[in-house]
């Protein structure tokens, strides 16, 4: 059997590794991270919009480029990789679960969205099971936290008490939506109010697919900072000297490198086997995704710490670029379902 990428997987993943290095150098991503207010730029949207980014999973009939899982992971990966500021993986996030309800096209004409998942004082557990905004007569009642990329979204996905979900339009009345100090930099956290606003629900048969597509999408992302935290550290370990010989001679930091290697792999390879599966074989779906939400959360915010340990006391300053990554697994990590909440999944299923 051959696990290896498509050919033109592997030319979505090159075009993807180009673009984004061109666009994101670590200069770029500390100045957005600083200095733009939305954390990223309408020029930049738009050349994603112009690669049909935004809407890649969405099927054709729905107006999308009708891509799979793979091909999405391939490039969150890469997006991951840069740590690029972009609203995209908010984006991708609204869009599966509007995909799954038949209105993809909500996201067209280069819209972003985000989804309003996690509910004002609730726990790592209840956060993605039991909500207490409350949809009564056509409007929502409540309010969510951390959520990404909404001061410039265009529409919401709204979780709401039974299990319901509801589209908001950004510009609705009582919508109040407040920027935040988040721990990533690079990605834009906001706390939305809900007092009274008018929504349209949204039905599905298919939302656990959705809500396992966001999770192994973020999970990719998390495998691309991890490799390019890696890559770092090997890079410094190799130039690096003391000794009058390169610090990666020495077994604390080689040993060191392999375990990045070792994780960073790892990890790459249940978001892959999940990605397929969401694609081709659905019974398998819910265990593959767990796994890899639950291996690449710990791989990415592992390797960047590890990394960060490779490189000493430069490697805790603010000057250099690897706090970006760390931050950006950090966050990743708990996004979705943090480790901890997906092993117990993986649990549930095998035993």
């Amino acid at each position: 059997m051959n696990f290896d990428l498509s050919e033109d997987q592997r030319t979505i993943k090159s075009t993807a590794r180009e673009f984004l290095a061109a666009r994101y150098p670590l200069a770029e991503v500390r100045r957005l991270a600083l200095e733009e207010e939305r954390g990223f730029t309408d020029a930049q949207w738009d050349e994603m919009v112009s690669l049909g980014w935004p809407e890649l999973a969405v099927p054709e009939e729905q107006g999308g480029q009708g891509l799979g899982t793979v091909e999405q992971a391939v490039i969150a990966e890469e997006l991951g990789f840069a740590c690029a500021p972009t609203p995209l993986q908010s984006t991708w996030a609204a869009a599966r679960l509007l995909a799954a309800a038949g209105e993809g096209g909500r996201l067209a004409d280069g819209k972003r969205g985000t989804v309003a998942q996690v509910d004002e004082g609730s726990t790592a557990l209840s956060s993605l099971t039991d909500f207490d905004v409350r949809f009564e007569d056509g409007r929502l009642h409540g309010s969510k936290v951390a959520v990404p990329d909404a001061a410039s979204a265009d529409v919401l996905v709204v979780t709401a008490a039974g299990s319901r979900h509801v589209l908001v339009e950004a510009s609705a009345d009582g919508l109040s939506i407040e920027p935040v100090d988040a721990l990533d930099p690079t990605r834009r956290l906001c706390t939305v109010r809900l007092d009274g606003v008018p929504g349209t629900e949204l039905s599905s048969d298919d939302w656990g697919r959705a809500w396992l597509a966001i999770a192994v999408i973020t999970a990719a992302e998390s495998v691309g900072v991890a490799q390019r935290a890696m890559e770092m550290a090997v890079a410094y370990a190799k130039d690096r000297k003391q000794f009058e010989r390169p610090i990666g001679t020495y077994q604390a930091v080689s040993h060191a490198c392999a375990q990045m290697l070792l994780e960073t792999g790892g990890a790459r390879s249940a978001v892959l086997w999940a990605a397929w599966a969401l694609d081709h074989d659905p019974d398998a779906a819910p265990l593959a995704a767990s796994v890899a939400k639950a291996y690449a959360s710990d791989a990415g915010r592992r390797v960047p710490a590890s990394a960060l340990q490779v490189h000493g006391g430069i490697g805790f300053t603010w000057e250099h670029d690897l706090h970006f990554l760390l931050k950006r697994g950090q966050a990743n990590a708990r996004m979705y379902g943090d480790a901890r909440w997906h092993r117990d999944r993986v649990a549930e299923a095998v035993l």
